[in-house]
């Protein structure tokens, strides 16, 4: 995992509050959903086809005094789009409740997610990007150069 968050926009965002509000973000069949169970322990249906989460999910982690309201969004390729999951996500990434995005991207199809991460960057808000499928890439004997990433 590596991330992107200036210090001076966690001052401006308000992260030293009680409450951060984290938006799950990426592409469709990445692990959002599975990744959001494991940080709140509930049990969102997972499934691998378009579409399978079509409205937001809530959900909350209690961590060293704070409590994390993390946000389950569906699958969105880009801020321009137009279909109703897509505009679900993007409505709630622009929006002003949003502190902390976290966009989970695939590495098997790195190029293809990080269109998103792009856009994403140039909205200001602080990006923690969480590469999942490492496995599957490791499987295939594919790296990742993390160095270039950064």
């Amino acid at each position: 995992m590596s991330s992107h968050v200036p210090n001076n926009k966690l001052e401006n965002k308000g992260m030293y509050k009680d409450t951060i509000n984290i938006a799950l973000a990426g592409n469709p069949n990445v692990g959002k959903s599975v990744i959001f169970n494991q940080l709140t322990g509930l049990s969102q249906t997972i499934g691998n086809w378009p579409g399978k989460t079509v409205e937001r999910m809530e959900g909350h982690l209690d961590f060293l005094g704070y409590r994390f309201n993390i946000v389950d969004l569906p699958g969105i390729y880009s801020l321009s789009t137009y279909s109703l999951e897509e505009i679900v996500s993007r409505e709630y990434i622009v929006s002003d409740d949003v502190d902390v995005i976290i966009n989970v991207v695939d590495a098997t199809n790195l190029e293809r997610n990080l269109f998103f991460t792009f856009q994403l960057l140039e909205l200001k808000v602080p990006l923690i990007i969480a590469i999942n499928q490492m496995d599957i890439l490791r499987r295939r004997n594919m790296e990742i150069d993390f160095k270039a990433l950064e």
